[in-house]
């Protein structure tokens, strides 16, 4: 992790949190003026990338499938990295007959009590119930928030978006209400903006601050890292009970106007954000 510079002035521009979590992220507009100078093309399309649009995995974790030798093109078992497929040909996985699915991204404003599995073996409640409607296809979900956590969770069959979005390097943020069981000391808060350092090493938020209109035990806290349990092993070192956690934003994506335990489709410009990030 990168040493942080200009300490004096790193925190100057922050983040306001309000009580409402009104967030109004801009999204940022494509260069209108450029054409693309890209071929037309052909009907192929490069082998992974098929396995990536059926929603089988993304396209590093299709060419791991390709090459142990999962995957046939009419009947025969292709391993040749770069292999594209025609229009007719017949793709199989694991004996599967499988094509391209239309991308699907739906967003849910999770609520407490549900895991963030697709199948939980003691019978516990999943977040996959909540949006079981939504999609006539397989959908995932990007990431995960813990069983007591709420808020903005997203979902799709769209690999190789959602290998992008958790991957640690994209430094995707994310911005949570936390809710402590006493109010956070400025001298904890000063800790927590210089970085602590926790069993699995140092962590660093991006932004902390008191929610406006609220008592001092509420706090916003923008962060990207996806380590697990983060946000609430970052107050748990310092001596808090994090007693509620929510989610606000995720990528760009709020949960505004939408009800805890409800979901939508994104819209075309926040699928095109999100491509961007």
């Amino acid at each position: 992790m990168k040493k942080r510079e200009h300490k004096k002035n790193e925190h100057k521009k922050s983040t306001s949190f309000s009580k409402k979590g009104n967030f109004k992220p801009k999204f940022k507009k494509k260069d209108q003026t450029k054409k693309s100078n890209a071929p037309k093309t052909d009907g192929t399309m490069r082998l992974n990338k098929y396995l990536a649009h059926a929603g089988i995995a993304s396209r590093r974790e299709a060419d791991e499938l390709i090459k142990v030798g999962a995957v046939t093109v009419n009947g025969d078992v292709v391993t040749e990295m770069g292999y594209k497929v025609k229009p007719g040909d017949k793709v199989q996985f694991n004996g599967d007959t499988i094509k391209p699915e239309k991308k699907v991204y739906v967003l849910l404003n999770k609520p407490k009590n549900f895991i963030t599995t697709t199948e939980d073996e003691k019978g516990r409640k999943t977040v996959m119930e909540l949006v079981e409607k939504s999609a006539p296809v397989r959908i995932y979900p990007v990431g995960r928030l813990d069983r007591n956590t709420t808020g903005v969770l997203l979902f799709t069959n769209d690999g190789d978006l959602a290998k992008k979005l958790t991957h640690p390097k994209h430094k995707v943020e994310k911005i949570y209400h936390v809710k402590l069981d006493k109010n956070l000391k400025p001298s904890d808060m000063e800790k927590i903006k210089d970085g602590l350092k926790l069993e699995d090493g140092l962590i660093q938020v991006d932004d902390i601050s008191f929610i406006k209109g609220a008592p001092h035990n509420e706090v916003g806290v923008k962060i990207h890292s996806g380590r697990n349990r983060i946000v609430r092993r970052i107050f748990e070192h310092l001596g808090y009970d994090v007693i509620k956690l929510d989610r606000v934003l995720f990528a760009g994506l709020t949960k505004k106007d939408l009800k805890r335990g409800h979901w939508r489709h994104l819209t075309k410009k926040e699928v095109d954000f999100l491509k961007m990030l």
